[in-house]
């Protein structure tokens, strides 16, 4: 696991005062440090600075510096703007709509198709030329503005998985980009040993496979963004990191949203890139 550029030896400090709303839930721009870290850290996405970054999420400091990091992920962050401003909500950092593009939850269905499609035209259109249309059918046959159909409807696309043509290896990007969900089998300090259900190709159709063990990264030398957690919990995970743990009502939205966007992948509508580049 490359955990190797981030470099912390400091014990964890207490959450900040505000990190946590009235009904105890974390702040919203913390929870979109969990599930944005990930990728930033490989330097896929989001601000140089990660340490940066991951510090705020440790320390539990929801302030103008961290807003300011946040904008710069420039795939997510127009997601946030386009659900909040679909359901009503001022802020892109807005508890609710990060819980809604990384897990996922109803207001992504009062999301208004003409408005996905608005926003997809105003990002993608230029850069994806005239497979732009494969986007759009997305649109049309249900995709929403969840992670899931980030990863699996537009990333391949405009070419954020590169341009590497081997199957196993496109497999696996897809699979470890996507928000993903377990359950604790065992706690061995920095790590977490979980069963999940790995992205599953066949030729045709991408799936989910059965529950198999994995190791994930919840913390660093003991300082990390999600250390309650407990065998038998069900968390998230981008990439190799835990993000959060979930309840049964999260789990079932997650799961529901990801095999909506792979039905919609794997349509004959769609005539999804992923299909293409493992093919």
């Amino acid at each position: 696991m490359d955990v190797g550029r981030l470099s912390v030896s400091r014990p964890e400090p207490a959450p900040a005062r505000g990190s946590r709303g009235a009904e105890g839930l974390l702040a919203g721009p913390l929870l979109f440090v969990r599930y944005a870290f990930p990728p930033n850290h490989h330097g896929y996405c989001g601000p140089a600075d990660s340490v940066a970054f991951f510090e705020h999420g440790v320390s539990g400091t929801d302030d103008r510096e961290l807003r300011d990091l946040a904008r710069q992920f420039a795939g997510a962050w127009p997601y946030l703007e386009l659900i909040a401003a679909a359901t009503g909500l001022q802020d892109p950092l807005d508890r609710r709509v990060v819980e809604a593009y990384w897990v996922g939850s109803p207001r992504l269905d009062q999301v208004d198709t003409w408005a996905i499609g608005g926003s997809m035209e105003e990002r993608f259109r230029y850069v994806a030329g005239p497979r732009f249309s494969n986007l759009t059918a997305s649109v049309v046959a249900g995709g929403v503005p969840h992670h899931s159909f980030a990863v699996f409807c537009v990333y391949p696309w405009v070419g954020l998985l590169g341009d590497d043509r081997r199957a196993a290896q496109a497999l696996t990007v897809l699979d470890r980009c996507r928000i993903r969900w377990g359950q604790v089998t065992a706690l061995h300090g920095d790590q977490v040993v979980l069963e999940s259900r790995p992205l599953t190709w066949d030729g045709r159709t991408l799936g989910l496979g059965d529950r198999q063990p994995e190791t994930a990264v919840r913390s660093v030398s003991g300082v990390g963004l999600v250390t309650e957690i407990a065998v038998g919990d069900w968390v998230s995970l981008h990439w190799e990191w835990v993000c959060d743990r979930l309840t049964e009502h999260q789990v079932a939205a997650l799961r529901h949203y990801t095999l909506r966007h792979l039905e919609v992948v794997n349509g004959a509508e769609a005539r999804s890139s992923p299909l293409t580049l493992l093919s």
